[in-house]
């Protein structure tokens, strides 16, 4: 007749594999899994400090070289003025026109460089994002409007740069 299984005895153990040899196979065997593992962690982790590394030096390039077109796009700027400079005879009108054909230029790189002037027309709504407020003054239209921009600001990308300095209308009383 057959007993009952004890749960708390131990499950049955084949005799006829050698304990020995199958625990030294064994041995061996994760010997060698672990060798593989730690070969492959070694790696994995070489590749992430090379990626890292890579990273770092793209960005230190981009940092760098940023300004490369901005700075390339100032250089006609520059010949104007150094040609003005030139020519110390020129007439007043001379010297005008060069003034504007250089502020032009300046404008143009400005503007290829995303680089925006917020100068709000008189009435506009006044933002606090993009505008400084220097006075309130009373005037003839509706309160928190600009009435007028003494310095022009601008916005790089949406972000401004430099709010624009404004007179704002006050509160009517």
């Amino acid at each position: 007749m057959s007993t009952p299984e004890n749960p708390q005895t131990p499950p049955a153990v084949d005799t006829d594999v050698q304990p020995e040899t199958s625990i030294e196979a064994q041995l061996t065997q994760i010997q060698a899994e672990l060798v593989a593992s730690n070969d492959a962690y070694l790696r994995a982790k070489a590749e992430a400090e090379n990626v890292r590394r890579r990273a770092d030096e793209e960005i230190s390039k981009a940092r760098k070289f940023a300004v490369e077109s901005f700075a390339e796009s100032l250089l006609p700027v520059v010949d104007s003025l150094q040609a003005a400079i030139a020519l110390p005879d020129a007439s007043a009108a001379q010297v005008l026109e060069g003034v504007h054909a250089t502020l032009r230029q300046l404008t143009a790189a400005l503007e290829r460089h995303k680089v925006v002037e917020v100068a709000p027309p008189a009435g506009t709504r006044f933002d606090p994002h993009q505008h400084q407020a220097i006075s309130v003054v009373p005037a003839d239209q509706d309160p928190n409007t600009v009435v007028a921009v003494l310095q022009k600001g601008y916005l790089i990308a949406d972000r401004v740069l430099r709010p624009a300095l404004v007179t704002v209308a006050a509160p009517k009383s």
